[in-house]
């Protein structure tokens, strides 16, 4: 296969919404074309990803999107799936695409020229940028223009606003079970008699879950987000003067804190141990407290860990220094 490059950015994940958007946070600040492919291997070979046997050009599934020479100057991949894929075109382009993986490739990253993983999975390498968190898409311009464009929903609401985010019924961070729920929503029926709330749950929270918050905000003016109409999640964050986010996600708490406003984080049971030292390390830095159903303010140097990283990929394509009308977003 062909070594010529395109000056473009591939953006390779199995096609999960979390997964995608820290690919795209580090690709959209970076001056290339952005392309991205959500792509998967046929059974067998899905299961033994990362590793595979053979061409993944030749094991591609029949829903997977398909892709061909010339070969991207960048290619950004998180996820098992996108991981044969990357080294395959790492390979067919003669060593010259520069690969990035995001997350813990669960492989040796030597096979990437950069990984990018979050500090509490404690990986290192010569070539292992560890951050806080994960990569997101939140800037300064993009919470400008969400402000706007969600003003007349919001602005009405009475200060000061706190944005509620809610994640899913299980994940290695915690489970919002339905207790949990009802202990949440009873926290957030008193604090919304105080503030404007905004509501908004994740794809993964659960109908019944969701429902029993829903019900305990009956009887105040909270904002819920029924899932219709235009997504006001970027809103959310430009308008709030506090967050309320479980403690189940890694990606919302660092979406929050891209914003300098406190963030209270709501316990759940169960989690991993690296899930309490990512929230330990956010609070030895004054960035979370935990939620006990009251709210308080305080502030901190908002996070840019997506930044930094795009810093390094910048060097190592030699790019030089961004333009001074783009230094500092999302800072």
């Amino acid at each position: 296969m062909s070594g010529k490059l395109v000056e473009e950015t591939w953006v390779l994940t199995q096609g999960a919404a979390g997964m995608e958007n820290q690919c795209l946070g580090l690709a959209e600040r970076l001056p290339l074309p952005v392309r991205v492919f959500r792509v998967q291997l046929k059974r067998p070979w899905r299961w033994l990803a990362p590793r595979s046997v053979g061409s993944p050009f030749v094991q591609t599934a029949e829903t997977s999107d398909k892709f061909s020479p010339p070969w991207p100057r960048l290619l950004i991949g998180c996820g098992r799936q996108s991981i044969p894929f990357s080294r395959a075109v790492k390979r067919a382009s003669r060593g010259r695409t520069l690969t990035v993986q995001c997350q813990d490739p669960r492989i040796a990253p030597s096979k990437f020229d950069l990984v990018i993983p979050a500090e509490h999975d404690d990986l290192s390498g010569s070539n292992v940028f560890p951050i806080l968190g994960s990569p997101n898409r939140v800037t300064p311009a993009r919470l400008a223009e969400a402000r706007q464009k969600f003003a007349a929903i919001f602005e009405p609401l009475r200060a000061p606003r706190v944005a509620v985010l809610i994640g899913g019924v299980s994940s290695t961070h915690g489970s919002l079970d339905t207790a949990a729920a009802e202990r949440l929503g009873g926290m957030l029926e008193q604090i919304s008699r105080d503030h404007g709330s905004m509501v908004s749950t994740s794809r993964r929270t659960g109908a019944k879950e969701a429902a029993v918050i829903r019900a305990r905000l009956a009887s105040t003016d909270a904002y819920c987000w029924d899932g219709s109409g235009d997504n006001p999640y970027l809103g959310m964050l430009a308008w709030a003067d506090a967050f309320v986010v479980t403690a189940d996600s890694v990606n919302m708490i660092c979406e929050a804190a891209t914003t300098g406003k406190p963030i209270h984080v709501f316990r759940l049971s169960g989690g991993r141990h690296k899930a309490k030292l990512f929230q330990e390390s956010l609070a030895r830095r004054g960035i979370i407290r935990r939620f006990n159903g009251q709210l308080a303010q305080w502030s901190y140097p908002p996070l840019d860990e997506t930044g930094r990283a795009v810093e390094r990929i910048r060097a190592l394509l030699d790019l030089g220094a961004p333009p001074s009308d783009m230094q500092g977003q999302g800072r």
